[in-house]
């Protein structure tokens, strides 16, 4: 039997493990995702047509936000473990049934409104002509991806509560090969409006792979799901109770998103959009990769040790969480921040993207890394108020992010334009974050917050280092090669990757611990390979 100290090692060396297999999963989603998005800048550029798709598309995934997908499993995720901790598997997948059924009921309502009502939800938009009713078809097209990922975002809860991170993680691999293949063939139109149209309908077709591919998973779980809807059971019923705050937690998330994108027709409603959306596109990546899969994996943990009351574990879970997304993403936001420019170039210039295309969007790029961190912090300590179920406190923080992002990208957006917009999401993220912290020490006990701070402040002097070397490589190889595509692909290739390594190599020399499990995890993934 291990020693009490060993057994903390332990479960963060295996929560690495998960967290590492989730974020390679993700990685190439994401990474196909930038595929997508680099024939998506090839074919439309930032037009009218392209700031038409990121509206319509917005619309639909933030009505989805607040009540399917990642809310509906938010709030299923603490019952069901419950269940399964206290030994009732049976009524646990009694439940899990109950909640897909009225899921799939709810949602086909809420679709067949949208699509109806769709003019007047666009109607806050500064919007009119061919780009309004393109909008509006486009919109009623993507509207029954709610339905959809509402099964989905319950499926992946469910496989995730057995600690299955990596199938529901490869389904989005399957979402964007599949749109990849709708762009290729939009190519063969001439008109910007059809391809945009031909770019949604892919959409569509993809939502529906990404649902079935996760669903094999469900087998051998000891349970299958049907159709049933039991509103007698008490545990059913919690889990509607907790929907309403759940969903307002995380669905303003993206109504903060979609209410950006409506203040940015304001600016240019054939640029600013779309500017926005790639920034924001690339903002993601490093966001998806590692904030995401870390949140993911610590989610059902901390639910876990919740349900047992073991607060010490929740706090451990916390703490261990806050470091490795630091750790992660400090670096990644001051690397993208000084190489914005050659990212967007290397990316998306091409075809019907230009040269004046791009200072906008990378100004946008940088103003979004300021955040980068400080949103991952956020979506962790929104999962650890989850799994306490207090969701009308992570409800309130978010309502206060949002009137604050909202508030500042009004004033903001006069005076610098498109990059205003994001700069105002990164300003709110720096307000909410101390409050969450101070939120969840109230709840939970003494978190270790001078210990934190402290590495995070030696985090980001080691992350602002490995900024500086990545721009000078980056200026290097611009001398040598110029600014052609193969001196972006080297260029960008080296600056990103020479500064990751000297950004281990250097925080391991210093004693950081979240650097010794990297690069154990690396040499053991090497071992099995």
């Amino acid at each position: 039997m291990g020693s009490p100290v060993d057994a903390p090692a332990e479960g963060a060396r295996s929560r690495s493990v998960s967290a590492a297999l989730f974020s390679a999963a993700t990685g190439v989603s994401r990474v196909l995702g930038l595929v997508r998005e680099i024939i998506s800048a090839q074919l439309l550029g930032v037009s009218g047509p392209a700031s038409s798709f990121v509206i319509a598309n917005n619309v639909p995934n933030t009505t989805r936000s607040l009540v399917a997908d990642s809310a509906l499993g938010a709030s299923f995720v603490p019952v069901f473990n419950e269940l399964l901790v206290q030994g009732e598997r049976e009524r646990a997948w009694r439940v899990a049934s109950s909640a897909l059924t009225l899921a799939f009921l709810a949602l086909s309502a809420l679709t067949i409104l949208g699509i109806v009502f769709t003019r007047p939800l666009l109607s806050f938009a500064n919007l009119s002509g061919e780009q309004l009713e393109l909008t509006v078809t486009m919109t009623r097209i993507l509207f029954p991806i709610l339905i959809l990922l509402g099964i989905s975002g319950l499926v992946q809860a469910i496989l995730n509560s057995f600690d299955e991170f990596v199938l529901p993680a490869i389904a989005p691999v399957f979402w964007n090969a599949v749109i990849i293949g709708f762009l290729l063939y939009a190519f063969t139109a001439d008109d910007l409006d059809r391809r945009a149209l031909i770019l949604a309908v892919g959409t569509l077709v993809g939502t529906v792979i990404q649902t079935l591919v996760p669903l094999p998973g469900l087998r051998g779980k000891g349970a299958t799901l049907r159709p049933l809807v039991d509103l007698r059971d008490p545990a059913v019923r919690r889990i509607l109770v907790l929907l309403v705050p759940v969903a307002l937690g995380l669905g303003l998330a993206n109504v903060n998103l979609t209410a950006s994108t409506y203040i940015a027709t304001y600016v240019d409603p054939d640029y600013a959009p779309r500017a926005i959306d790639a920034a924001f596109r690339v903002y993601m990546l490093p966001q998806g990769i590692f904030s995401v899969a870390v949140s993911t994996v610590m989610f059902p943990l901390m639910a876990r040790a919740v349900a047992a009351r073991d607060l010490e574990r929740l706090r451990g879970a916390l703490a261990d969480g806050t470091r490795l997304i630091l750790y992660l993403l400090l670096p990644a936001s001051a690397v993208i921040a000084v190489l914005a420019t050659p990212i967007v170039q290397l990316l998306f210039q091409r075809g019907e993207w230009t040269a004046t295309d791009t200072p906008g969007v990378a100004h946008a790029v940088v103003a979004f890394s300021l955040g980068l961190a400080l949103n991952g912090l956020i979506l962790l300590f929104t999962r650890c108020l989850f799994a306490l179920q207090h969701v009308w406190v992570a409800t309130l923080i978010a309502l206060v992010n949002l009137v604050v992002a909202i508030g500042l990208s009004l004033v903001l957006y006069r005076p610098f334009g498109v990059w205003g917009i994001p700069l105002a999401n990164s300003i709110a993220n720096l307000v909410v974050v101390p409050l969450m912290w101070v939120v969840l020490r109230r709840r939970i006990g003494a978190l270790p917050t001078w210990p934190v701070v402290l590495a995070g402040l030696r985090m980001l002097a080691a992350a602002l280092v490995a900024a500086l070397i990545a721009y000078g490589i980056w200026r290097g190889v611009e001398a040598l090669l110029g600014d052609d595509l193969l001196a972006l692909i080297v260029g960008v290739g080296a600056a990103v990757g020479l500064s990751a390594l000297a950004y281990l190599v250097g925080t391991r020399a210093l004693g950081f611990a979240e650097a010794d499990r990297i690069v154990a995890l690396l040499r053991r993934r090497g071992a099995e390979a």
